[in-house]
């Protein structure tokens, strides 16, 4: 009886092995269509059965639909199931790596990013992901690492140093920032844009001298460089040295003049030393670059209100109302 039972379960797990390969194949089939819903619709009956490529294909489904907590439920689950080497496997760990990236869990991130990059070394975007996981963790050998073999330049080179900082400042991770354009600068002082980051971090700290002596010290070395221009007027500004920071915003739209920023600081300049007619010229120019930004509709509307044109002014006031969820704060 045993025998005639086991000898039963094989011809129905052979038997069955058929229909799900076939389900499988018609699943993958319809996640390249984009059938998102649908794959998933085939897959879920077939949960119950042992065979992990089941979960994994259901984590990729879950993954497209951008569901990121049951993409990593499915295929942490696949993963024990899995041929080491098969492509499934391959999948499915770069998946998580992925998702927990976007989910932010960094720590769990980093393992399944530095495997995937184990089969595909040259994958800028999991080396950007690994990079920004890992100094996000307080790992930064590690993600300057991933960022120099992402720019192909050597790993303590103060290029590498430099491009770390840059991305520890898109994230706000300005201490550590410094201390590596600080090692950038030892191993090349002359090296661009390094001042001009530790210049934005002062500038962030409200240390305009020091934010003003790097900045100088940037464009010194980088003289083309119209965001360096651009933000030594800015500090300029919030010192309330109008007169400084009018000639550096001038260089920032001569050298490029494609920016809302610099025109935006130059109308707010002239407003405040009461140069009306250049004032609205520069807020009228920023607006036509940028029409969604609040701070250059507000005060083009403090301006028609000091020339007396009421019905102008309430219309900008009520565009900078409109706007109000944008980042920037209207000008008091």
């Amino acid at each position: 009886m045993k025998s005639l039972l086991l000898t039963l379960l094989t011809f129905l797990t052979v038997q069955a092995q058929p229909n799900i390969d076939a389900a499988l194949s018609e699943a993958r089939t319809l996640l390249n269509q984009g059938k998102t819903q649908e794959a998933i619709a085939k897959l879920e009956p077939l949960q119950t059965s042992t065979d992990a490529r089941i979960k994994q294909q259901l984590g990729v489904a879950y993954y497209r639909t951008n569901n990121s907590i049951k993409a990593i439920e499915y295929l942490t689950a696949s993963l024990t199931g899995l041929a080491k080497e098969s492509a499934e496997r391959k999948e499915a760990v770069q998946l998580l790596g992925t998702a927990h990236y976007v989910l932010g869990h960094m720590t769990e991130a980093v393992p399944f990013l530095e495997q995937t990059l184990a089969w595909a070394p040259n994958s800028n975007e999991m080396l950007y992901a690994l990079g920004m996981a890992c100094i996000q963790t307080r790992q930064d050998d590690k993600g300057r690492s991933a960022f120099a073999r992402m720019f192909r330049v050597a790993e303590n080179s103060p290029a590498a140093h430099l491009f770390t900082a840059q991305m520890m400042v898109r994230v706000e991770l300005n201490e550590q920032a410094e201390a590596e354009l600080k090692q950038a600068l030892t191993k090349n002082p002359k090296l661009p844009q390094a001042n001009f980051l530790l210049g934005v971090i002062e500038i962030q700290k409200s240390r305009f001298e020091e934010a003003i002596a790097l900045l100088e010290k940037e464009v010194e070395i980088n003289p083309g460089n119209a965001m360096a221009f651009y933000r030594l007027g800015d500090a300029f500004t919030r010192q309330l040295k109008w007169d400084d920071a009018i000639p550096a915003l001038q260089k920032s739209v001569w050298l490029n003049p494609f920016y809302s920023g610099p025109y935006i600081l130059l109308g707010k300049s002239y407003l405040k030393k009461r140069d009306l007619a250049n004032a609205e010229g520069m807020l009228k120019r920023a607006i036509q670059m940028d029409p969604n930004n609040k701070s250059a509709h507000y005060m083009l509307g403090q301006l028609y209100q000091q020339t007396a044109r009421a019905e102008e002014a309430k219309r900008e006031f009520a565009i900078a109302e409109k706007l109000q969820g944008s980042n920037d704060q209207p000008e008091k």
